[in-house]
């Protein structure tokens, strides 16, 4: 198998038509395993800076409905995700417990459990075979998938990690690659969070005080405005107008919809509304501002003020003012969960009343350009030396989480052990 590399970034922006730089036969999709077993891996080939572990990061959500309320509970007793101050404790499992049977059918409405496990496995897998190839020296890179609140959970894939030959005594490296494009302390700083602490449960009682043989980790922490995250979303959004009449497709309003945040979490400093702001702003230059377009949120919980416009209220107050053409985009997800399968197309648009020209963008799934980017972003990474962003080193103005600190500290810490 031959590959051919570009002389500059696959994903360069000094043309408008993507140009992969990694050129390799579409896969067989006929009957496809997405949790294929792997080998253990031998802590260390001569020379080399393999083996590598590279580890999605996510919410996750339930396979089967009966998951649903486990999940519901870690999710409501995450106060970085939602914070109910001091009666999180109470309020946490007493939420998780009233809306269970609604979110219960909800997921049965959409086939009976959450895709998001199946593609973040795939995905992950996929941008290995690639690193494989193209990052030798890191090679082999073994997938893994966290999830922050269902199967697999973060402490269950510390121990794969251990099984396939990771830390133990034996060391090895492993980069921890955030599947929330745009950070925020409520998503991507909530799975980090608990990836230090099991880090520290697990590993600390079989090494010494100076961390011999532990795991050494990095983090790819954002990637709001990669050139292939980009051009995948602008090549699904193009792909949706079509389907409109040509007469029409110039004035369908795009909104690009992204979870929401707690006000409170937004005025304490949270980077993620202009994070994703920011992706929005780079697909509309992509599509050369083609529609008229708006950034909405969905997903708002509870009675407490969250960051608006709602999407649903978006779309039935375009509806009123006489707009019908519409096109959802959701901004800030790597794959179909419930948020796209049943929040967008089931309530979203099936209460619209106008299925017919209120259309959703396919999620990225399994998009070829995506998992292109995915490889770009990660082989960039591995090459770059660098534990984690300069940015994620940088508290919330109004942050007062101990946790958080000594969790940027691991991480920010961790550049003298690359």
């Amino acid at each position: 198998m031959s590959l051919r590399f570009a002389a500059q970034s696959p994903f360069s922006r000094q043309s408008r038509n993507f140009v992969p730089r990694i050129v390799l036969p579409q896969p067989i999709r006929s009957s496809r395993r997405f949790a294929t077993p792997v080998p253990p891996v031998i802590q260390n080939a001569a020379g080399s800076k393999g083996p590598t572990a590279m580890v999605f990061l996510n919410m996750g959500g339930p396979a089967r409905t009966d998951e649903v309320g486990d999940f519901l509970s870690r999710l409501f007793s995450d106060g970085d995700l939602i914070p109910l101050g001091r009666l999180q404790g109470y309020l946490g499992p007493l939420l998780s417990k009233r809306r269970t049977p609604m979110i219960q059918s909800q997921y049965a409405a959409i086939g009976g459990g959450s895709p998001i496990r199946k593609w973040s496995e795939y995905q992950c897998a996929e941008m290995c075979k690639i690193l494989d190839k193209v990052s030798p020296e890191t090679a082999p890179h073994k997938p893994y998938v966290a999830f922050r609140y269902a199967n697999p959970l973060t402490e269950e894939m510390y121990h794969q990690l251990f099984a396939d030959g990771f830390g133990n005594g034996k060391g090895g490296r492993a980069v921890a690659f955030t599947q929330y494009p745009q950070y925020s302390c409520s998503t991507t700083g909530s799975s980090l969070n608990e990836l230090w602490k099991w880090r520290h449960r697990l590993e600390n009682k079989h090494v010494n005080e100076t961390g011999a043989g532990t795991i050494t980790w990095s983090v790819i922490d954002r990637w709001p405005v990669h050139a292939g995250l980009i051009e995948a979303f602008a090549q699904n959004i193009e792909a949706k107008l079509a389907e409109f009449p040509q007469e029409r497709r110039r004035d369908v309003v795009l909104l690009f919809s992204a979870h929401s945040l707690p006000m409170s979490v937004v005025n304490r400093g949270d980077p993620y509304p202009a994070e994703v702001a920011a992706t929005v702003y780079n697909v509309m230059q992509r599509l050369n501002f083609s529609n008229p377009y708006r950034l909405c949120w969905q997903s708002q919980v509870g009675p407490s003020a969250w960051l608006g416009p709602q999407t649903s209220t978006t779309v039935e107050q375009y509806i009123a003012k006489g707009q019908k053409d519409m096109v959802l985009i959701p901004i800030a997800f790597t794959s179909d969960h419930i948020e796209t399968l049943y929040e967008l197309d089931h309530e979203v648009i099936g209460e619209s009343g106008h299925t017919e020209t209120i259309k959703r963008v396919d999620s990225l799934n399994g998009s070829r350009v995506f998992i292109d980017a995915l490889a770009d972003i990660a082989k960039s990474h591995l090459e770059s030396g660098i534990a984690c962003s300069r940015q994620m080193g940088l508290r919330c103005p109004s942050c007062k989480s101990e946790r958080c600190a000594e969790t940027k500290r691991f991480f920010a810490g961790q550049q003298a052990n690359l």
